[in-house]
Parts: structure tokens; C-alpha cells; sequence
């Protein structure tokens, strides 16, 4: 069955018919054509994508990706450490809250949601902090589609002997990176993303030797990533609670189109150019970018509402759905703003039918 409408947003995301027919068949989490040739072989594979340097491992986590998050930080950090939180948006926030909520011993470096993190004041941070233990940061920041200084963060992490736990949610998959080459220790990211799976779980990869570590830290049941790791690596595969079985196998369908494509190095092509090819367009069309262009991720971008009089995002958004393409309303806190994802199964042919719709008629006007 054809999609209604296509998914303009950073996730849940447009799948392709062949994720979509992979949850057609029944599996059981006991099996071993389940556990060994499909849960072993993702966690193999996300390795591979995400690093050439040995000493890594993977973990898959029921939930959603910010459960994935929580069980980093409430299993790694312990009463003996301490966190440094880079905060510019709704998901560095959404950090500091799961911090709050755990009572983890953490400070906070802040900044506006349209500001890039100041590598020279986190090294302060650092020199003048030195009980911090680990370093934690939001890549792409999706309330904007910043993409924040990753790598600059994680060198400086490491120069100075911290941990580095990256919640690459929204960029895994769909940019290059080699976590080993950059120094990060934790990566966080979801099956909804740039793999092009469908949401029902997050995954960990993990510096193994300090997960190895982490055994009895955990603040939660269900949560706690070094249980859940253990099992996976001593039982062959096998989810400590029922696994989402269905995700899962999409999951992997998703990445055999992965490598299909061309591997993370065309998709974050595809996506780039789609990206371009909206900012292009939406600016002969009037309308204003959050940020300027080189601070822009491949993945979201948000815009200006317009200023005419009559304009109505709910209207907006409801005759854009009407023509097929479904968009996201802002998140900034001092900003009108609306926000267009181009990641999933979106091609520039589709950017072009949505500037196309936009353009056909004043759609934002009420």
C-alpha cells in the first residue's frame, strides 16, 4: 500500500516499501534465525558503520531513542563522576533533564539554540571544573538542524581525559563519522533515523572496555545498558525483555539498503542535495532560513514563518498534507518558526513536488 504522505520530519521518517514489507512476517525471540542471523548481525554491522578502530561493541535498547539516552546516562555516570552537559536546544536540555531526574552530579555549559558550542569556553570549562568526568553533546541538534562541533568536542574530551557520550540520534547513518578516529566513547542513536528503519528501538556503540565497567551502576531496571549488553554478547543475541521484533527485522532490511545506496557516504549525498535544493527553493519563494547556511545540517532545516498577515501554521501545515507532505512546527524558543526534514526515503525529485505545492497557491495563508 502507498504512503498517504510523505514524512518532511526528522524522524519517524518515509520508509521504502521493502522496510515496510519486512514486518510482515512473525518472529520469535527465542529463535536462533532471530537472535544470531538478524541481532548479531545488526550489532556487527553498526560497528562497522561507525568505526574502523577495534574495541567497540553494540547494544540495542527498546524505546525510543531518548530511552536510549537515559540508559547511557543513568548506567555510565556514577555517583563518582561528574557530567558536563553542552546544551543549545531542546535535546541538550532534554539531557540536563534526564541528569535531573537521576541525580547525577552535572554541570551545565549553555548556549542560545542558534549558537554553535564555543570550543575555547568548554576548554575553560574543563580547566576550571576539574571533578568532571564525562562529556556529553547533542551532534544534530534537530530544534534548529545545527550540526554542533562533534568532533572538535571529542578531541578536546580527549585531550583532557574525559569520557565522550555523543547523542548522534538524528546524524548516525547520514553523515560520515569514525567514532574510533574521533574519539568518542558512547554513540546514541535510533532505528528511525538515517538508517531508515521504523522507531521501536535505540542502540548504544560503545567503547567495550568502559562499558565493561559500568556493571551495578544502573539507576533503572529496564534501562540498564551494561545488562542488557551482557546478555546480548553472553546469550548470542538474546534481549533481556521481549524484544520488538518486527522493528528489528526492518531494521536490518534498512541496512542492506543501506549498503545498497551506497553506504553512509551516498546517503549523506542524497541528503545534502535534498537539503540544498529546499533552501535553494524556499528563498526564491520568500521564505527566511533560522540559520545562516553554514551552520545547517543535512538533515532539518528550520525556516522564518512568514510575516504576511493571515498566516497560520495549523493551516499551513494542513493544506501541505493535503498535497502529500507532512512538516514540522518549530521548536525554537524565541523564533516563529516552522521546520522541513529531508532525510528517509525522500529524493530531490520530492523537494522539488513540495516547492512545487508551496508555490502553486498561498498555502500559508489561513
Amino acid at each position: 500500500m502507498m504512503n498517504q504522505y510523505l514524512l518532511l520530519t526528522p524522524g519517524p521518517l518515509s520508509t521504502s516499501q521493502g522496510v515496510r514489507e519486512a514486518m510482515l512476517k512473525d518472529w520469535c525471540t527465542w529463535d536462533e534465525e532471530y537472535n544470531l542471523g538478524i541481532v548479531q548481525h545488526i550489532r556487527r554491522r553498526l560497528v562497522e558503520l561507525a568505526t574502523s578502530q577495534p574495541g567497540y561493541t553494540a547494544v540495542l535498547m527498546q524505546g525510543s531513542g531518548t530511552a536510549s539516552v537515559e540508559a547511557v546516562l543513568s548506567t555510565v555516570i556514577s555517583p563518582q563522576h561528574k557530567l558536563l552537559i553542552i546544551d543549545n536546544g531542546a535535546y541538550g536540555a532534554r539531557m540536563a533533564d534526564i541528569a535531573r531526574y537521576h541525580k547525577l552530579n552535572h554541570s551545565l555549559y549553555k548556549v542560545s539554540e542558534t549558537s554553535l558550542p564555543n570550543i575555547e569556553e568548554i576548554e575553560r570549562h574543563l580547566q576550571q571544573n576539574s571533578g568532571i568526568t564525562h562529556v556529553a553533546m547533542v551532534h544534530c541538534e534537530t530544534t534548529t538542524g545545527m550540526l554542533n562541533p562533534a568532533r572538535e568536542v571529542a578531541a578536546l574530551a580527549h585531550q583532557y581525559g574525559k569520557v565522550m557520550i555523543l547523542d548522534a540520534m538524528s546524524s548516525f547513518g547520514g553523515v560520515p563519522m569514525d567514532i574510533g578516529d574521533w574519539h568518542v566513547d558512547y554513540l546514541i542513536s535510533s532505528a528511525n533515523k538515517c538508517i531508515q528503519g521504523v522507531p521501536g528501538f535505540g542502540f548504544v556503540i560503545a567503547r567495550q572496555s568502559l562499558l565493561q565497567k559500568c556493571a551495578g551502576q544502573a539507576r533503572s531496571l529496564s534501562l540498564d545498558l551494561y545488562d542488557q549488553w551482557h546478555c546480548m554478547e553472553n546469550q548470542q543475541g538474546k534481549w533481556r525483555f521481549t524484544s520488538p521484533t518486527h522493528v528489528v527485522r526492518a531494521f536490518a532490511q534498512a541496512l542492506t539498503e543501506l549498503d545498497q545506496e551506497g553506504g553512509i557516504a551516498a546517503r549523506h549525498a542524497r541528503y545534502q542535495q535534498n537539503q540544498w535544493l529546499l533552501c535553494q527553493g524556499m528563498q526564491e519563494l520568500g521564505f527566511r532560513t533560522l540559520l545562516p547556511f553554514a551552520l545547517h545540517s543535512p538533515i532539518i532545516t528550520s525556516f522564518y514563518s512568514p510575516e504576511q498577515a493571515g498566516y497560520n501554521f495549523k493551516a499551513f501545515y494542513q493544506r501541505l498534507k493535503e498535497q502529500g507532505f507532512v512538516i514540522y512546527p518549530g521548536k525554537v524558543s524565541d523564533a516563529d518558526c516552522f521546520r522541513i526534514g529531508n532525510i528517509g526515503e525522500v529524493y530531490p525529485q520530492d523537494i522539488q513536488r513540495l516547492l512545487s505545492a508551496i508555490a502553486s497557491s498561498r498555502y500559508w495563508l489561513d
